[in-house]
């Protein structure tokens, strides 16, 4: 386990929690040690097919009291005790909207990841010498399009080469990857020419093979060996295509955290009624000279003196601790059009300068003037560094390549707003032409992904509020019938028994998320006492919005103390403004009919009509906060998931 080294840095009368800004960031807060575990044993259940699950919900909150209590306050503001209703939702909602406003400028989350490459028995296609290989990376679109990412070198005389150039390319967790290897026979007499400038389709080809660079990462290993085809190629010795093995290797640099606490004072108002509502936006500046976000803070509401949760920084986002970096301080504006406060231009290294001498450094604006587009004026308001931590800890690959699984479980909408599934304008309408309808697409699309970081691939799946046969409405039932057992096989297992469970049920309501998620709290709870190396993310996919607000915040809540992430995704036309609470991770915190709040961020929602942009779809959006979430689970109960 990997704590962050105190000693290195100055000590300071007051600390903060470390809290994630992005997908692969982390937190660390002391907490007792629990190992992530998680069971696949039957879940002790009674009643007739289509049975209601609810009642294990009570189950959930006995192993809490066994890992602790760890909601806390935010230091220094009070604000880790937001209420619930409409007073918490402005706050959330800003901070949502922010993080739109990130993505929109280009900001994504990812890592850099190097392939080795190695073969084996290659097919021979020489007749007087042996092959002389080189391999050829491409990443393979939506469409089927490839695009080249890089070539190896070529390796003379050699039926099993082992290639020392690297493939770099970046890793993204929401989103399949697939990968394209072609190895090709170079002919002797283009040796002296640059592997760049060789044209294939004057080479003989060998073999190609092709994965998902999800299924490299997941290998405990990070190694995977793939059977080379050949059956689109008219080679002479088919019968010998070999194998390639791929290797991944995440950056260092996405190792080398910085963490650090800004504080600003003085802060100009720039609303009317109240004061300013501001947030931090960090970029990097590109090789062409224009900012790159990489980090946001949250939005701090009513404060012209913020001070926000720590930021955190690798190596890799940043290149070099001496590369200047642009610190934007922005008012929150509800209509996406954010006022620029002040900004700074500083260095990773000059940062944290600032922090040893505690000087703080005044914003500055482009000036009016238009003879002078360079000139700048220096502004009263000033940005400090509070706290500045280096160090080097484990990252959600390294855990995921130790062992640690993410398994998906699916909740579905029976109710009766749904419309009649027999007919076209239904949201449940099974289209004879294989069409998927809305439930289908997002099931899909969130599944595609995540099924290979389970490599059982038994997914517990779930129907709510629907009156199976002579009987009361349920709002958790199995979707496979099953009695005991929720689990299918495979995402098509979800198809199947979601289908199925269509013919024999009745649509009902209302729409109620607390038993979901107290069930799947449940199963996360149970795979803790099993000492399994398993993390859940439950996905509930609805049409309308719930109407047990405050039972599903004390769900939320108590789910937060479990190995679980929780997506929900809203389909259909219904108006979803009611549901922005739900979405912890954008700076606000509920708060239980116990005064209890959340002892992190668990779950995030958006409506399947939301657009996004640079080409982000809304289930890519919301996966790409699970790394986080994950992370911070695992940092903040100082888990040993790794020895």
């Amino acid at each position: 386990m990997m704590k962050i080294n105190e000693e290195a840095v100055c000590e300071k009368k007051s600390s903060l929690r470390v809290v994630s800004t992005s997908p692969l960031a982390a937190v660390a807060a002391p907490a007792p040690s629990h190992p992530i575990a998680s069971p696949r044993a039957p879940l002790p259940a009674r009643g007739d097919r289509y049975a209601d699950r609810s009642h294990l919900a009570g189950e959930a909150g006995k192993e809490k009291d066994a890992m602790g209590n760890c909601c806390s306050d935010e230091v220094g503001h009070g604000a880790g005790r937001h209420s619930v209703g409409p007073a918490a939702s402005v706050a959330e909602a800003a901070s949502a909207a922010a993080d739109r406003f990130l993505r929109s400028r280009g900001a994504g989350a990812s890592t850099q990841i190097e392939l080795s490459l190695s073969a084996s028995i290659l097919g021979d296609q020489e007749y007087f010498s042996k092959s002389n290989p080189m391999v050829i990376v491409y990443s393979k679109s939506n469409d089927g399009a490839l695009e080249e990412i890089g070539r190896t070198e070529v390796i003379l005389n050699s039926l099993n080469p082992s290639w020392n150039a690297k493939i770099n390319l970046q890793y993204q967790f929401e989103v399949l990857q697939p990968l394209v290897f072609q190895i090709f026979d170079i002919d002797p007499q283009f040796h002296d020419v640059s592997e760049k400038m060789l044209k294939l389709e004057e080479q003989q080809f060998l073999g190609e093979a092709i994965c998902n660079l999800s299924e490299v990462i997941t290998k405990q290993n990070r190694l995977l060996t793939l059977k080379l085809g050949v059956s689109e190629h008219n080679l002479p010795n088919p019968s010998k295509s070999g194998e390639l093995t791929v290797e991944a290797e995440e950056s260092a640099g996405s190792k080398a955290l910085m963490e650090m606490v800004f504080h600003c004072s003085d802060l100009e108002i720039k609303d009317l009624l109240s004061k300013s509502d501001p947030f931090l936006l960090i970029s990097r500046i590109s090789e062409n000279g224009t900012p790159v976000p990489i980090c946001k803070t949250e939005v701090r509401k009513n404060d012209l003196n913020p001070k926000w949760k720590p930021v955190i920084l690798n190596l890799q986002q940043i290149g070099s601790k001496e590369n200047p970096l642009i610190i934007e301080c922005f008012n929150f504006s509800s209509n996406g059009k954010h006022d620029l406060v002040g900004k700074i231009v500083k260095s990773v290294a000059e940062l944290e300068n600032m922090y040893h001498s505690q000087d703080g450094e005044n914003f500055f604006v482009p000036a009016s003037t238009a003879h002078d587009c360079h000139s700048k004026e220096v502004l009263k308001s000033q940005v400090f560094v509070e706290k500045y931590l280096e160090n080097n800890r484990h990252t959600f690959l390294d855990y995921i390549s130790a062992g640690c699984q993410m398994n998906l479980m699916v909740a579905i909408d029976y109710t009766a707003s749904n419309g009649n599934p027999r007919l076209p304008d239904s949201l449940h309408y099974i289209d004879p032409s294989g069409r998927p309808n809305a439930y289908q697409r997002v099931i899909l699309e969130i599944g595609d992904v995540l099924q290979y970081y389970d490599p059982a691939k038994r997914f517990p799946s779930w129907g709510y509020g629907a009156r199976p046969i002579d009987g009361p409405v349920s709002h958790c039932f199995n979707l496979n019938g099953s009695t005991y057992q929720p689990e299918v096989e495979g995402i098509q297992g979800i198809m199947s028994a979601y289908i199925s469970a269509l013919r024999n049920v009745s649509l009902a309501g209302p729409t109620l998320f607390g038993p979901l998620i107290s069930t799947a709290t449940a199963i996360a709870s149970q795979s803790l006492t099993n000492n399994q190396q398993k993390y859940f993310i439950l996905l509930i996919v609805t049409d309308g919005v719930v109407t047990d607000f405050q039972e599903t915040i004390d769900a939320i809540i108590k789910a937060s103390d479990f190995p679980l992430s929780i997506v929900v995704v809203g389909v259909g036309g219904a108006d979803f403004k009611e549901m922005e609470f739900l979405d912890l991770n954008k700076g606000g915190r509920l708060e239980s009919s116990t005064g209890r709040v959340a002892s992190r961020d668990v779950i995030q929602f958006a409506p399947m009509k939301d657009v996004h942009g640079a080409g982000i779809s809304v289930v890519q959006s919301l996966l790409a906060e699970i790394p986080g979430q994950f992370m911070t689970y695992m940092r903040t109960r100082e888990t040993q998931a790794i020895s």
